[in-house]
Protein backbone atom coordinates (compact mmCIF):
# COMPACT_ATOMS: atom_id res chain seq x y z
CA UNK A 1 0.00 0.00 0.00
CA UNK A 2 1.57 3.28 -1.25
CA UNK A 3 1.91 6.07 1.42
CA UNK A 4 1.12 9.45 0.55
CA UNK A 5 3.45 12.11 1.00
CA UNK A 6 2.04 14.80 -0.63
CA UNK A 7 -0.64 15.81 -2.55
CA UNK A 8 -2.11 18.86 -4.15
CA UNK A 9 -4.55 20.34 -6.99
CA UNK A 10 -2.37 21.94 -9.35
CA UNK A 11 -3.78 23.85 -12.41
CA UNK A 12 -6.55 21.19 -12.71
CA UNK A 13 -4.90 18.53 -11.99
CA UNK A 14 -4.43 15.88 -8.48
CA UNK A 15 -0.26 15.85 -8.33
CA UNK A 16 1.07 13.41 -5.87
CA UNK A 17 4.13 12.43 -4.24
CA UNK A 18 3.85 8.80 -2.83
CA UNK A 19 6.18 6.23 -1.22
CA UNK A 20 5.89 2.68 -2.61
CA UNK A 21 5.81 -0.34 -4.85
CA UNK A 22 5.00 1.48 -8.47
CA UNK A 23 4.25 -2.17 -9.90
CA UNK A 24 0.99 -1.93 -7.45
CA UNK A 25 -0.13 1.70 -8.37
CA UNK A 26 -4.13 1.94 -8.89
CA UNK A 27 -3.44 4.02 -12.09
CA UNK A 28 -3.85 3.58 -15.70
CA UNK A 29 -0.28 3.81 -16.61
CA UNK A 30 2.88 3.22 -14.68
CA UNK A 31 6.32 4.54 -16.04
CA UNK A 32 9.47 2.41 -16.02
CA UNK A 33 12.59 3.95 -16.61
CA UNK A 34 13.94 1.94 -19.20
CA UNK A 35 17.07 1.99 -21.12
CA UNK A 36 16.46 2.21 -25.21
CA UNK A 37 16.48 -1.35 -25.86
CA UNK A 38 13.82 -1.93 -23.87
CA UNK A 39 15.57 -4.80 -21.95
CA UNK A 40 13.97 -4.99 -18.80
CA UNK A 41 16.62 -6.40 -16.32
CA UNK A 42 17.31 -4.66 -12.76
CA UNK A 43 15.54 -1.73 -11.04
CA UNK A 44 12.42 -0.40 -11.92
CA UNK A 45 12.35 -2.33 -15.24
CA UNK A 46 12.96 -5.60 -13.48
CA UNK A 47 10.37 -4.89 -10.97
CA UNK A 48 7.82 -4.13 -13.34
CA UNK A 49 8.36 -7.40 -15.45
CA UNK A 50 8.94 -9.42 -12.32
CA UNK A 51 5.44 -8.39 -11.51
CA UNK A 52 3.11 -7.99 -14.51
CA UNK A 53 4.90 -11.26 -16.26
CA UNK A 54 7.09 -11.87 -19.65
CA UNK A 55 4.15 -10.79 -21.42
CA UNK A 56 5.92 -7.12 -21.15
CA UNK A 57 9.50 -8.44 -22.54
CA UNK A 58 7.89 -9.60 -25.05
CA UNK A 59 5.78 -7.02 -25.88
CA UNK A 60 8.82 -4.37 -25.60
CA UNK A 61 10.59 -6.96 -27.86
CA UNK A 62 8.23 -6.57 -30.49
CA UNK A 63 7.66 -2.86 -30.08
CA UNK A 64 11.69 -2.12 -30.48
CA UNK A 65 11.96 -4.89 -33.72
CA UNK A 66 9.09 -2.93 -35.51
CA UNK A 67 10.17 0.79 -34.46
CA UNK A 68 14.11 0.25 -33.84
CA UNK A 69 15.78 1.01 -30.24
CA UNK A 70 13.86 4.03 -27.96
CA UNK A 71 16.24 6.68 -28.18
CA UNK A 72 17.24 8.41 -24.75
CA UNK A 73 14.27 11.37 -24.33
CA UNK A 74 11.78 9.73 -25.57
CA UNK A 75 8.81 6.59 -24.81
CA UNK A 76 7.20 3.96 -25.99
CA UNK A 77 4.35 2.09 -24.46
CA UNK A 78 3.19 -1.46 -24.36
CA UNK A 79 0.42 -3.49 -22.38
CA UNK A 80 0.92 -4.40 -18.51
CA UNK A 81 0.38 -7.94 -18.49
CA UNK A 82 -0.36 -8.96 -14.91
CA UNK A 83 -0.24 -5.66 -13.63
CA UNK A 84 -3.18 -3.31 -11.91
CA UNK A 85 -2.45 -0.61 -14.72
CA UNK A 86 -3.52 -0.94 -18.18
CA UNK A 87 -0.31 0.03 -19.77
CA UNK A 88 3.26 0.79 -18.87
CA UNK A 89 5.07 3.37 -20.79
CA UNK A 90 8.65 2.96 -21.47
CA UNK A 91 10.56 6.27 -20.71
CA UNK A 92 14.47 6.59 -21.45
CA UNK A 93 16.02 9.12 -19.38
CA UNK A 94 19.84 10.29 -19.73
CA UNK A 95 22.96 8.42 -18.14
CA UNK A 96 24.49 10.94 -15.49
CA UNK A 97 27.87 12.72 -17.28
CA UNK A 98 26.55 12.08 -20.98
CA UNK A 99 25.71 15.93 -21.69
CA UNK A 100 22.13 17.58 -21.58
CA UNK A 101 21.17 15.42 -18.79
CA UNK A 102 18.20 18.02 -17.71
CA UNK A 103 17.08 18.25 -21.23
CA UNK A 104 16.90 14.62 -21.61
CA UNK A 105 15.55 13.84 -18.72
CA UNK A 106 12.70 16.54 -19.22
CA UNK A 107 12.13 15.20 -22.95
CA UNK A 108 11.87 11.80 -21.22
CA UNK A 109 9.13 13.27 -18.95
CA UNK A 110 7.49 14.74 -21.20
CA UNK A 111 7.39 11.97 -23.71
CA UNK A 112 5.36 9.89 -21.10
CA UNK A 113 2.92 12.29 -20.67
CA UNK A 114 2.52 12.81 -24.05
CA UNK A 115 1.66 8.83 -24.87
CA UNK A 116 -0.71 9.27 -21.44
CA UNK A 117 -2.45 12.01 -23.30
CA UNK A 118 -2.73 10.22 -26.67
CA UNK A 119 -4.24 7.43 -25.24
CA UNK A 120 -6.56 9.17 -23.43
CA UNK A 121 -5.28 8.24 -19.92
CA UNK A 122 -6.71 9.39 -16.86
CA UNK A 123 -3.95 8.97 -14.00
CA UNK A 124 -0.31 8.06 -14.44
CA UNK A 125 2.20 7.35 -11.91
CA UNK A 126 6.38 8.00 -12.88
CA UNK A 127 9.30 6.71 -10.63
CA UNK A 128 12.45 9.16 -10.71
CA UNK A 129 13.76 8.10 -13.69
CA UNK A 130 17.59 8.05 -14.32
CA UNK A 131 18.06 8.25 -10.64
CA UNK A 132 19.39 5.20 -9.80
CA UNK A 133 21.81 3.84 -11.36
CA UNK A 134 21.81 5.86 -14.57
CA UNK A 135 23.49 8.53 -11.40
CA UNK A 136 21.22 11.41 -12.17
CA UNK A 137 21.08 13.75 -8.48
CA UNK A 138 17.89 13.05 -6.88
CA UNK A 139 17.53 16.73 -6.03
CA UNK A 140 18.32 17.80 -9.68
CA UNK A 141 15.86 14.53 -10.89
CA UNK A 142 13.03 16.06 -8.73
CA UNK A 143 13.03 19.95 -9.93
CA UNK A 144 13.26 18.82 -13.46
CA UNK A 145 10.32 16.53 -12.72
CA UNK A 146 8.05 19.46 -11.73
CA UNK A 147 9.34 21.76 -13.83
CA UNK A 148 8.58 19.46 -16.77
CA UNK A 149 4.71 19.05 -15.37
CA UNK A 150 4.60 22.35 -14.57
CA UNK A 151 5.34 23.42 -18.40
CA UNK A 152 3.21 20.37 -19.67
CA UNK A 153 0.29 21.37 -17.59
CA UNK A 154 0.38 25.04 -18.72
CA UNK A 155 0.62 24.29 -22.33
CA UNK A 156 -2.27 21.78 -22.16
CA UNK A 157 -5.55 22.96 -19.78
CA UNK A 158 -7.66 20.86 -22.00
CA UNK A 159 -6.49 17.30 -20.93
CA UNK A 160 -7.53 13.73 -20.28
CA UNK A 161 -4.85 13.74 -17.29
CA UNK A 162 -6.29 14.26 -14.30
CA UNK A 163 -3.80 12.55 -11.84
CA UNK A 164 -0.14 12.40 -11.87
CA UNK A 165 1.76 10.52 -9.16
CA UNK A 166 5.53 10.85 -8.77
CA UNK A 167 6.12 7.06 -6.75
CA UNK A 168 9.09 6.09 -5.81
CA UNK A 169 10.26 2.79 -3.30
CA UNK A 170 12.97 4.07 -1.55
CA UNK A 171 12.42 6.84 1.50
CA UNK A 172 15.80 8.98 0.27
CA UNK A 173 14.14 9.42 -3.53
CA UNK A 174 10.55 9.47 -2.04
CA UNK A 175 11.98 12.05 0.36
CA UNK A 176 13.67 14.41 -2.10
CA UNK A 177 10.87 15.06 -4.61
CA UNK A 178 8.44 15.47 -1.38
CA UNK A 179 10.64 18.34 0.05
CA UNK A 180 10.53 19.86 -3.68
CA UNK A 181 7.10 19.44 -3.90
CA UNK A 182 6.63 21.49 -0.75
CA UNK A 183 9.70 23.75 -1.55
CA UNK A 184 7.71 24.62 -4.73
CA UNK A 185 3.87 24.41 -3.98
CA UNK A 186 3.58 24.60 -0.15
Amino acid sequence: MPTTLWQRKIKGCALEVVQGDITTEPVDAIVNAANEQLQHGGGVAGAILRAGGVIIQTESDAWVAAHGRVPTGSAAITGAGKLAARHVIHAVGPVWGTGDEVKKLAAAVRSALELAEQKKLVSISLPAISSGIYGFPKELCAKTFFDTIENWLDERPKRSLAEIRLCNLDQPTATVFEREARRRFG
